[in-house]
């Protein structure tokens, strides 16, 4: 069988091509390997002619002796027909005007030239083989040659593809139909979408060349994307454009470049994709769209600024040792010359480990330091070449987190790179640093947010001043402040917030000392994770924090904090909307910083992660995205979703157990509706982690349901006894479970002890009460308070949710509306004065007289005291 295909998501320049190439393989059959440009589908639906495309499915890849392939020669890009790649005997023939790439496909026929379309290498090949063409022929190659140089405007044009025009218009090609299907006019929805892709576009400025990256979320594919950002690209007359969509589980980026120093084929190769020096596209899996930006922009800096700086940044000569030496020896070493790591030689110049100063250190504590230092030099670890980029630099120091970077020539080391070297580096010129530069960590000036007005509007007038003040004693103190997080999410959604999180870059504890001493606060210093927290005279709380990144020495393990810039601050944090910050400064006040375009994530009410190792490196924030999903309205992303399901498949929320699970546990309990965010719990099989035995089966979900009818009942009491509504719902939610696997539940989470307690206590006190409470029918108002006596508000409201019927729940209600506030007229004092004798009569007869009064047999201060005279008379 000979079967003629293309690329994936075919356009003109692919179909056209397949078409017309039939007239050499006549016997071929024409097959897609997937999808096609949403114009082509339009164009092969509404066409007078039929074309015989088979489906894939019916083609048996075994079968196929002989593959013609048109407009692309990269194995990643003809789908499934890659399984026929080791068919015996195969034959490949190859059409394509790509530039030659890593992994290109081999052909006994290659026809391979530098024009700007496929449509141009077939116009001609006809030409020289003397083979004639229709018009509808040559009207298909027109549409292609048209759209792939972009009606000739792409630098990539030749005068072959001006010539080879010329040549389809000798032969009939309908320019008129040309132009309806190559010149679209936009949809309003398409407008919307250009105005999106518009609005989230920022420039940065490399080597002198101005690039545009935009970036967008979409819920749903959308075909006509590339046409969206050829519009946008000629409207705003960029030079190089890199545009990034989220469709679905994939990020597709577009990219297009008038500019040969920007080559966007190699740039593209890079990320998987394909295509030539103007044009060219990819598609990524398995990585947010931030994380996508991301290496985007490292390989900018790799392609537009490929200068070496390994040998430039690397310190030489080294200070090193031989494998023989003790770890006392090393020891010596690194304190002689105050150096953390020390490279292991051998030979002299060939590196076979590291060992730093805390390993050797730990070392001789544990009276292991006349052991040899190979016993515990480090030995896994990346090396690079003198020759190395910035870019990859920077990929070890802060991506891998390697402190120490041996650089190698010849598998001799010829120098060293520290982080402190390459820190260094940033403070003199941080335009150096792909994830650190200047124009980076600014967005550009036409694309930021003022939200003063915002903030004038929403905000009290105390707040905005107290705003204005942090930043000018800032300023004064020269730090850059910024509010972070939830504050700045919320002002954006209009929402009040008073938790007021600032980031210092700077000394973040220098400058709370110096702002509680302007305010005459009170300040409580955590020096180990470089904040504080200030506590104004009336009570105001603010949480001050060094802009940090925090780095997880192992998954679920608490974050180590090092000092960073705003922007690695605000990538470390959990989700997308609570990554923006809002600067404080005087000069800046008001401005939005959002590095991301959270600012769509808020918008389209999603939920997103930045990384995709934010639910290993801390799980709790699986509940976090619960929380926020279901308080917010908002949805989770379907990648985000996707790493909740591989951490819990992975089980990583139980490699860490404690007080921070307790905490999101607590809150998301607190919440106004829980049961919702439990039921995603048990979406993702999370409930398992409270407790194993722990299944939302239809009794426990009615039992939650009555929890939640309760807690609302009460609420509408007004009730000045405050109530911990999340203590209610753990005794609910485990209310299936045995007595002993709550007290597990507490030990595991470390539920503080009186809390514990209460709930333990609650939950054994409920379950005999219960049973009394479903057991009678009828029960009078005495017995019904000394059946509820001493319960908290928590288990009382647990009780009504445990109740099947209406008598049980009314006497749980009729106690605390009513009995509990039952009191007597008489006291101790009065039975003294009537002549009775302290003892535990006294106890008897006041029980008694609160029975009656709670029954209704007394009402008034007399009818108490004839009921004693007469049921305890004096002398009897």
């Amino acid at each position: 069988m000979d079967v003629i295909t293309t690329h994936l998501n075919a356009d003109f320049d692919g179909t056209a091509s397949m078409l017309v190439i039939k007239k050499l393989y006549p016997e071929a059959i024409l097959a897609f390997p997937g999808s096609q440009e949403k114009n082509v589908r339009e164009f092969l639906v509404q066409s007078d002619h039929v074309y015989e495309f088979h489906r894939l499915k019916n083609i048996e890849m075994a079968e196929i002796s002989r593959l013609i392939i048109v407009d692309t020669r990269q194995s990643a890009r003809i789908g499934k027909f890659q399984q026929c790649l080791d068919n015996p005997g195969l034959k490949i023939h190859l059409y394509d005007h790509h530039p030659d790439a890593v992994g290109d496909l081999k052909g006994e026929v290659e026809v391979v030239r530098p024009v700007g379309a496929t449509a141009t290498v077939l116009a001609e090949l006809f030409q020289e083989k003397h083979i004639s063409i229709n018009p509808d022929e040559a009207t298909l190659l027109a549409m292609a040659l048209y759209e792939d140089t972009g009606s000739f405007n792409f630098n990539t044009t030749t005068a072959n593809d001006l010539r080879a025009a010329a040549w389809l218009f000798e032969h009939n090609a309908n320019i008129d139909v040309v132009s309806q299907v190559i010149s679209q006019e936009l949809t309003s929805a398409q407008v919307s979408l250009l105005h999106k892709l518009a609005k989230s576009a920022t420039s940065y400025h490399l080597q002198g060349i101005d690039i545009t990256v935009a970036r967008i979320a979409l819920a749903e594919y959308v075909d006509e994307f590339a046409l969206i950002v050829r519009r946008f690209m000629n409207m705003e007359n960029l030079d190089v454009l890199f545009a990034l969509a989220s469709m679905g589980e994939r990020i597709y980026i577009i990219a297009r470049s008038r500019l040969p120093e920007v080559n966007v084929g190699k740039i593209a190769a890079d990320l998987g994709g394909g295509g030539h020096a103007s044009a060219a596209s990819a598609t990524i899996r398995d990585m947010t769209l931030i994380e996508t930006e991301e290496k985007l922009i490292r390989l900018l800096h790799k392609h537009v600024r490929p200068e070496s700086l390994a040998r430039e940044l690397m310190s030489s000569p080294i200070i090193s040792a031989g494998p023989e030496i003790s770890i006392n020896e090393a020891s010596r070493i690194l304190i002689r010359y105050s150096i953390t790591v020390l490279p292991i030689l051998e030979d002299k110049d060939k590196i076979i480990g590291l060992i730093s100063r805390r390993e050797a250190s730990k070392a001789i504590f544990h009276g292991l330091g006349d052991l040899p230092v190979t016993e515990f030099m480090t030995t896994e670890f990346e090396t690079l070449r003198p020759d190395a980029t910035l870019a990859e630099i920077q990929r070890l120091i802060i991506e891998n987190r390697q402190r120490f970077i041996p650089v190698e020539e010849n598998n001799m080391l010829v120098g060293v790179i520290t982080r402190t070297d390459l820190f260094n580096l940033l403070i003199n010129d941080q335009t150096y640093l792909p994830e650190l530069a200047e124009n980076q960590n600014h967005p550009s000036v036409e694309r930021q947010r003022n939200l003063n007005n915002l903030m004038i509007q929403t905000l009290p007038r105390k707040m905005v001043v107290l705003l204005r003040t942090i930043g000018e004693v800032a300023e004064k103190n020269d730090c850059a402040a910024y509010a972070v997080g939830g504050f700045v999410r919320d002002l954006l959604l209009h929402v009040k917030n008073f938790d007021l999180d600032v980031v210092v870059e700077g000394d973040g504890i220098g400058f709370a000392r110096k702002l509680a001493e302007h305010f005459q606060a009170t300040l409580r210093v955590h020096a180990k994770f470089n904040t504080a927290v200030i506590k104004l005279p009336d009570g105001f709380k603010i949480d001050i924090a060094t802009a940090r990144l925090e780095y997880y020495e192992y998954p679920a393990a608490m974050p180590t904090v090092e000092l960073s810039s705003i922007k690695l601050d605000l990538y470390r944090r959990d989700f997308t909307i609570n990554a923006m910050a809002l600067n404080l400064n005087p000069g800046k006040f008001g401005i939005l910083v959002d590095f991301f375009n959270c600012q769509n994530d808020l918008k389209d009410r999603q939920i997103r992660i930045l990384h995709n190792l934010s639910f290993v490196e801390d799980p709790t924030r699986i509940f976090r995205a619960i929380r926020f999903e279901q308080r917010m309205g908002f949805k989770l992303g379907k990648h985000t979703e996707r790493q909740i399901k591989n951490a819990v498949r992975l089980n990583l929320h139980d490699h860490s157990f404690g007080r921070r699970f307790y905490l999101e546990i607590k809150i998301i309990l607190s919440e106004e509706n829980p049961l919702s965010a439990i039921r995603r719990m048990q979406q993702f099989d999370l409930l398992r982690f409270l407790s194993p035995r722990l299944q939302l089966d239809p009794r426990l979900e009615q039992i939650l349901e009555e929890a939640q009818q309760a807690v609302s009942w009460y609420r509408l009491l007004y009730l000045e006894k405050k109530f911990r509504q999340w203590i209610t719902f753990i005794l609910a939610l485990m209310s299936r479970i045995k007595a002993r696997d709550l007290y597990d539940f507490c030990r595991k989470f470390e539920v503080p002890e009186r809390y514990a307690q209460l709930i333990i206590r609650e939950r054994i006190a409920a379950s005999r009460i219960i049973r009394s409470l479903e057991r009678r029918k009828l029960l009078r108002a005495s017995e019904i308070y000394w059946l509820l006596q001493g319960m908290s508000h928590e288990g009382l409201l647990y009780l009504m949710a445990l109740c099947r019927n209406k008598i049980g729940k009314q006497a749980v209600s009729q106690y605390v509306t009513t009995l509990r506030h039952v009191k007597t007229h008489i006291h101790g004092d009065d039975l003294k004065k009537m002549g009775y004798k302290p003892g535990p009569i006294y106890q008897t007869i006041l029980n008694h007289l609160l029975e009656a009064s709670l029954d209704g047999l007394v009402s008034t201060r007399a009818e108490e005291v004839k009921l004693v005279e007469e049921k305890y008379p004096l002398g009897a």
